[in-house]
């Protein structure tokens, strides 16, 4: 049974739970979105509702067109080609910065974070390795001490959650996004951060790597697919909705 959001919450939680939603897929890539419908499931009105939308929109993780509705977002081959220099340029500079201003302690933490990706990459266990690399990622972007820089980080990783997770089930991928992250923080640990800037940069363009290896097609919920396609059709549009 869902939780009904109170009345006076606001529109941004309502934008966190279709985050969820998004993220584990339970909406998942290209399907149109029932206003209505979630509108009854949380117990609001479809004010906050309608919200909430412009903010995912804002962040790319859903889509708006005129008469049609709203769509929860896909991404092109185009498009994560294009994203992921940028995050390995922006992630790389943040660990560069981070491996320079870390303290005995700070470093102490991300070890204790890569501890749990070793036992959760031998166990085989993808969802809790992408839980911790999320916060390993998180945490080198705190030390870097750059807001500004971690702002722009934060608003992409949003949008790259709707495939990151996947490439982490290709074949051979897991222990090879082990064996990158040992290399980032071997560096850390000796304080090079120009190899431990390098190694970050490596790390996220073999993300990419990986997913084009995967060869997604447009009807396997991977959130990527190939820009001729179309999105899923919605409903016939009343007027008064």
């Amino acid at each position: 049974m869902h939780a009904r959001i109170l009345r006076h919450a606001l529109y941004h939680e309502v934008a966190e739970r279709l985050r969820q939603l998004i993220y584990e897929h339970e909406l998942k890539p290209g399907e149109w979105i029932d206003e209505e419908a979630l509108a009854v499931r949380y117990g609001i009105s479809r004010t906050p509702l309608r919200e909430a939308l412009k903010v995912l929109h804002a962040e790319g993780l859903v889509t708006l067109m005129p008469r049609r509705g709203c769509f929860v977002s896909e991404l092109t081959a185009e498009d994560l080609d294009q994203i992921f220099p940028v995050m390995a340029l922006l992630e790389g500079r943040c660990t560069y910065e981070a491996t320079r201003r870390a303290t005995a302690a700070d470093v102490e933490r991300l070890e204790a974070l890569h501890a749990q990706l070793e036992r959760y990459a031998a166990a085989g266990d993808v969802d809790r390795y992408y839980d911790t690399n999320y916060a390993f990622h998180e945490e080198v972007q705190r030390l870097a001490g750059n807001p500004w820089l971690q702002r722009t980080i934060t608003e992409m990783r949003k949008l790259l959650r709707l495939v990151r997770h996947r490439q982490l089930k290709a074949p051979g991928r897991l222990q090879a996004s082990l064996d990158e992250h040992r290399e980032i923080m071997r560096a850390m640990r000796e304080r090079n951060p120009e190899a431990a800037e390098r190694h970050m940069n490596e790390h996220l363009m073999r993300q990419r790597a990986a997913l084009a290896g995967a060869a997604a097609t447009p009807t396997d919920g991977s959130g990527v697919r190939d820009p001729k396609t179309s999105p899923t059709q919605p409903p016939v549009h009343r007027e008064g909705d």
